[in-house]
């Protein structure tokens, strides 16, 4: 790999999913059925479908992780090249690729149902440390602790921003929230690390363990990020959801994007909640990234709704 400095580096969680949309959500009784379509497999996975995003947006991305030697293994490595995203430090497994089920009801909510081998688990040994040290901002996420630490201290330690995918509190999540310069929490992440219930005041609270900024998002209530002190809030575009997977992702490859481009903290939050909103129309975790074009459209179309001036 040449000396290139890369705008953002993941490092975490790639998958293969098989995205099932119900007409409606099955009952557990004796003999309930539903007929579902039959999808081709499609890539997705928290740090994948974030680094997809970002090279819409026209990031320069490479990926860290490990993959199987299998069938799926190969469609992971075809999709992220396709995609522009470097892949010289995926490794190969002598173990399946992690693949999911996912349920998809008619609102759009989803229930994802997933296998891992643990032989897929990267190593702190296997973090490609000159990788760390050449990009712009490290993204990662929880799946593997040990070494996704080990990446962020390394990242950050060379001056790169750091963001992480965190939606749960579970032992060892409290060292990688102190490595993350900018972590980026699911919904109920913030109350349960400080037993806030009001989300503001968790954020306060966060704010002051943590310099952040610090951002969590909220589905669709959309997200809100703490900075300099001050609380930005921004509710989600209204849009005819279809598929929610990867939807969090989505919005942090945006937020990621919009970071790097200077934007002020309003503009980072209504940029990401557009991004994530537009994913919600589309079918799968990749299959949902979106185009600059469409975000933009999204937003012009979002605050012509909410500007009505006979109110």
């Amino acid at each position: 790999m040449s000396a290139t400095t890369w705008d953002v580096v993941g490092l975490g969680e790639n998958s293969v999913d098989r995205v099932l949309r119900l007409p409606s959500w099955p009952g557990f009784g004796p003999g309930a059925k539903v007929g579902v379509e039959s999808p081709p497999p499609v890539v997705g996975g928290q740090v994948v479908t974030t680094l997809c995003t970002c090279a819409s947006l026209g990031l320069r991305a490479a990926y860290v992780g490990a993959v199987g030697q299998d069938a799926l293994g190969a469609l992971v490595r075809e999709e992220l090249t396709r995609r522009g995203i470097d892949i010289g430090a995926v490794l190969t497994r002598a173990a399946g690729t992690r693949e999911a089920v996912i349920l998809v009801e008619p609102s759009g909510e989803r229930v994802v149902l997933w296998s891992r081998d643990a032989a897929l688990a990267l190593r702190p040994s296997e973090v490609p440390v000159d990788l760390m040290r050449r990009t712009r901002v490290l993204h990662v996420d929880g799946v593997d602790l040990d070494a996704t630490v080990h990446a962020a201290q390394l990242a950050r330690a060379a001056g790169a921003i750091v963001t992480c995918d965190l939606d749960d509190v579970g032992e060892g999540r409290g060292a990688l929230l102190e490595a993350a310069t900018h972590p980026i929490l699911a919904e109920g992440v913030p109350s349960a690390l400080t037993r806030e219930a009001d989300v503001v005041q968790a954020l306060h609270a966060l704010g002051h363990r943590h310099p952040g900024p610090i951002c969590v998002t909220r589905g669709a209530k959309g997200a809100m990020l703490l900075e300099g002190g001050r609380v930005y809030e921004c509710p989600a575009p209204t849009v005819q959801a279809v598929d929610t997977t990867g939807a969090g992702d989505v919005f942090r490859g945006a937020y990621i994007a919009a970071r790097l481009e200077g934007l002020a903290p309003d503009d980072v939050l209504r940029f990401a909640c557009a991004a994530a909103a537009v994913s919600c129309t589309r079918v799968g975790a990749v299959g949902g990234v979106p185009t600059r074009a469409e975000i933009d459209k999204l937003r012009r179309q979002d605050e012509g709704a909410r500007y009505n001036p006979a109110l």
